[in-house]
C-alpha cells in the first residue's frame, strides 16, 4: 500500500523533471559506442585521400606501362623518366600535376601524369632530347589541342 499526501508519495523523493536513471546495460552500451566511435576514427581518416591526392608516402615508381618504361624518383621535385628520357613535370597551385607532353590537363598525382603522357605518345613515338632552353619546352610531339 502506497501513501500519498497531496499527490506526492510518501517515503520516497519527488522525481526531479529531466532526471533520468539509467542501468547499468545502458551505461555500458554507451560506454562502448563511445570505444568504437574512437577506435574508428583512425581507420576512417587513413581512408580518405590526402589533399593532392598525392600518398606522402609515396617517393618512387618503377613500371612497364603500355610497352613503356616509366621511372620517377621524387627528390627535389620528380625526377621523371620514359624509356630513359625525361620527362618534366609540373607541380600546379592545387597540388595536382602536369607534364610538358599534355599540358592542357592536370592530374592527382605524378604517376597519373607520367601515365597520361605515355598516352598521349602515339605509338613508335620518344620524347625528344632537350637540346636547349626552347627545346625543353616542347618535349612532347605533334597532338591535338585539348582545350
Amino acid at each position: 500500500m502506497s501513501v500519498s499526501v497531496g499527490g506526492v508519495p510518501v517515503g520516497r523523493e519527488p522525481a526531479r523533471p529531466g532526471a533520468v536513471r539509467r542501468t547499468r546495460r545502458e551505461a555500458l552500451r554507451g560506454v562502448f559506442g563511445a570505444v568504437l566511435a574512437v577506435a574508428l576514427v583512425p581507420v576512417v581518416a587513413a581512408s580518405r585521400p590526402t589533399r593532392s591526392g598525392e600518398d606522402p608516402g609515396d617517393t618512387a615508381f618503377d613500371e612497364t606501362y603500355r610497352g613503356r618504361r616509366i621511372h620517377g624518383v621524387l627528390k627535389d621535385g620528380w625526377q621523371v623518366t620514359v624509356d630513359g628520357r625525361p620527362l618534366h613535370l609540373m607541380r600546379r597551385a592545387d597540388g595536382t600535376w602536369l607534364s610538358m607532353v599534355d599540358h592542357y590537363r592536370s592530374y592527382p598525382t605524378a604517376l597519373e601524369a607520367t601515365r597520361a603522357a605515355v598516352d598521349e605518345l602515339s605509338p613508335g613515338r620518344e620524347l625528344r632530347e632537350a637540346d636547349g632552353p626552347m627545346e625543353q619546352m616542347h618535349m612532347g610531339g605533334d597532338h591535338g589541342v585539348h582545350a
